[in-house]
């Protein structure tokens, strides 16, 4: 595994760090006016979730990490695991719902998640960027109420709340981003 140098790690680097496998979320470099410069890393456990600040000097080395992408198809729900499907070899493998977070709802039968995997074990599931929903329930749109680009809520059909521009009605399909949790476009 390389190692690299502590002014040298980046947001979504993947590090081992006191035997246990941290995703770097946060990277800030600081220069006190006294001593030498560091990076302020806040990082989380990519096996547990807990988080962890942390100050790398520019001459400590550390373990990078590369995990391994694949793209796998996700199957169906049973009790709390999310079953998934190599597109490649055709197994299938468990993993707990929790994985996705706040961002379960958006997953769809016959979706397409990026799963990494750090020799065998699964660490991490990323959904596609953009994913069609439908509008479940929304306010009627208001003739003349176009002041500076006003939002209103809408639920969706997985249950999410999301803020719509007032030209997206009932029953229609629009496109949200799985980041930011944040309405995109029309579908």
């Amino acid at each position: 595994m390389p190692k690299i140098n502590g002014n040298e790690i980046r947001p979504g680097n993947v590090l081992e760090h006191n035997g246990g496998l941290w995703a770097a979320v946060k990277v800030d470099h600081v220069k006190p006016g006294k001593g030498g410069a560091f990076a302020q890393v806040e990082m989380r456990n990519l096996r547990n979730g807990s988080k962890l600040n942390e100050r790398f000097r520019s001459a400590d080395k550390v373990e990078r990490v590369r995990l391994e992408q694949k793209d796998q198809q996700f199957l169906y729900e049973t009790d709390g695991m999310l079953v998934f499907m190599d597109t490649e070899t055709y197994e299938q493998i468990e993993l707990p719902a929790e994985i996705l977070g706040d961002r379960r709802p958006f997953l769809q039968d016959g979706m397409t998640v990026v799963i990494e995997y750090h020799e065998a074990e699964a660490l991490n599931a990323t959904l596609p960027q953009k994913v069609t929903c439908k509008v479940v329930e929304t306010e009627p749109v208001v003739k003349g109420q176009t002041a500076a680009n006003s939002f209103k809520p809408a639920i969706l059909d997985n249950g999410v709340k999301v803020m719509v521009p007032p030209f997206v009605g009932q029953d229609e399909d629009i496109i949200v981003n799985t980041e930011t949790m944040d309405y995109s476009e029309r579908a």
